[in-house]
């Protein structure tokens, strides 16, 4: 497709922003501040013990979850330390939130507008598409990046999962936004990094669905999603100069 849809609905978190992606690397940089506090482990094995942890739980994690990102931080990190204890290396609890607490303000610190993506979004909204951003999330934290990358004023619906009571992958994240834009499905692209919320749940109402993989790593080798597109930054999805 090179024609612009009537309108877009854009993820926010590693699509416009620079949020949650890579948490190897973060968890990483984050336990190493901490190397001379774990006795005889190294920050590497905390990291890796928190990263699985991390993993098993966001695998099982209820949506409630998504709005006590701090809390659920935690949690993982506790239950990493324990898997070091049960591996005859204890550490202790006040460690473990410092260590959580760390990792949130370091997500914050890091936090950045992809290259371009201002521009693109300018440019779609110049060319007459309709915007909404759909995003998941805690009502706070989420308005707070809005607010911190002028997001506000570049979008027709600014849509947060902790203002609404829903989020994606839940249908009516969807169809709210797409009535308040006052558009049907047929009308409208999804872009977003994840493809459960933005490219299977869209796909089912219709919605042509765009990944965003900034990173280039590509689909899942045993992915079964097929995208109807796949860009590497917002400014692709501006039609190509003649």
């Amino acid at each position: 497709m090179t024609e612009l849809p009537r309108a877009m609905l854009i993820d926010m978190d590693d699509t416009i922003l620079s949020a949650y992606g890579r948490p190897e690397i973060a968890w990483h940089n984050v336990a190493s501040e901490f190397a001379t506090e774990f006795g005889p482990l190294t920050s590497q094995q905390v990291a890796t013990a928190v990263l699985d942890s991390a993993r098993k739980f966001w695998s099982v994690a209820e949506a409630e979850w998504r709005l006590k990102l701090d809390e659920a931080r935690r949690i993982t990190v506790r239950n990493g330390f324990a898997a070091l204890s049960a591996g005859g290396h204890a550490l202790p609890e006040e460690l473990a939130i410092r260590l959580a607490d760390r990792f949130t303000a370091y997500r914050e610190e890091e936090m950045f507008v992809f290259p371009g993506a201002h521009d693109a979004i300018d440019a779609l909204k110049a060319r007459g598409v309709k915007l909404a951003l759909v995003t998941n999330g805690a009502a706070g934290t989420q308005r707070a990046k809005v607010e911190r990358f002028a997001l506000s004023h570049r979008f027709d619906h600014i849509q947060i999962e902790g203002e609404h009571g829903f989020g994606k992958p839940d249908e009516r994240a969807y169809l709210h936004a797409m009535q308040t834009l006052g558009v049907t499905a047929a009308e409208t692209w999804m872009i977003g990094d994840n493809l459960e919320w933005e490219v299977v749940a869209p796909q089912r109402l219709g919605i042509y669905a765009i990944w965003i993989d900034v990173h280039g790593d590509g689909l899942p080798p045993d992915s079964t999603v097929k995208p109807d597109r796949i860009i590497r930054s917002l400014t692709e999805l501006l039609p190509a100069k003649r």
